[in-house]
């Protein structure tokens, strides 16, 4: 098997049976193509074994960062996975090289698509009917979101009083949150808000978007939901993720333990 074909092959892999974003083969692809262009296509891709993936590392290390090195490994593991899935290898050569550690502070860039997602809403992606709306999220993927009572009035009320004294311009016309120039909401505008907001109720702390999130999450934990369940109300592709968002507690993890493990 030559690179071409494998990392052709690969690309096909995370589209169909793994279901990545364009935007995520792409960079699954550049990682693998960085470590082809270093060992020079010398070796066929079923015949690299630890060592050629160490001294790679190990140069990679001295260039790019650990966030950087850590997303190198990720690529490569899932490559050598794929070559274990085709039935190509038997073990994964990175099986037992650990990523650096890296900060599990999440990134703003992130924290940013989020906001995304709510100034980019639809009022066609409201089902107030069924009691769900439509999030798009990275890689255009698309989830349904159940939506309370509460929270249904109080943007109906929105949309039918504030946001119908509203000029639209034609094409926001079906976003849901306006500014008065009749455009949708910017990111920024959205942290102003909140901002605004934090101090009008005389929060002493700072108080962005994310600390809902943060907030929705963690009063969902508490009150029982489970890891999977909130990875997908929060849009995550990694349970690990969900975690950082989180900040998982050591009381929680305890009475968790107690309460659910068969030999508490």
């Amino acid at each position: 098997m030559n690179w071409n074909d494998a990392i052709k092959d690969f690309n096909n892999y995370l589209k169909i049976e793994r279901g990545f974003s364009v935007n995520s083969i792409s960079s699954y692809e550049k990682d693998v193509k960085k470590f082809k262009d270093f060992i020079n296509e010398s070796k066929s891709p079923i015949k690299i074994n630890s060592d050629d993936i160490k001294e790679f590392l190990n140069v990679v290390s001295k260039l790019l960062n650990s966030s950087s090195q850590s997303r190198i490994i990720s690529g490569l593991r899932s490559f050598f996975e794929f070559l274990i899935f085709e039935k190509y290898i038997t073990q994964n050569p990175l099986r037992l090289i650990e990523s650096p550690k890296i900060s599990r502070k999440l990134q703003t860039q992130k924290r940013h698509k989020r906001v995304s997602e709510l100034v980019d809403l639809k009022i066609s992606d409201l089902f107030f009917e069924e009691n769900f709306i439509k999030v798009t999220g990275k890689g255009n993927k698309q989830r349904l979101i159940p939506i309370g009572n509460i929270t249904k009035t109080k943007v109906a009320l929105y949309i039918h009083n504030s946001r119908n004294k509203t000029k639209v311009i034609p094409s926001f016309k079906d976003h849901v949150f306006l500014n008065r120039r009749g455009k949708k909401l910017t990111r920024a505008m959205i942290f102003t808000i909140t901002k605004q907001l934090a101090e009008r109720s005389n929060f002493n702390k700072s108080i962005s978007p994310h600390t809902f999130r943060h907030s929705f999450a963690t009063h969902l934990l508490e009150n029982g939901a489970d890891l999977r369940t909130i990875q997908q109300l929060l849009g995550h592709e990694s349970i690990t993720t969900t975690e950082i968002y989180m900040h998982l507690d050591k009381k929680y993890l305890s009475e968790a333990l107690n309460k659910f493990h068969p030999r508490a």
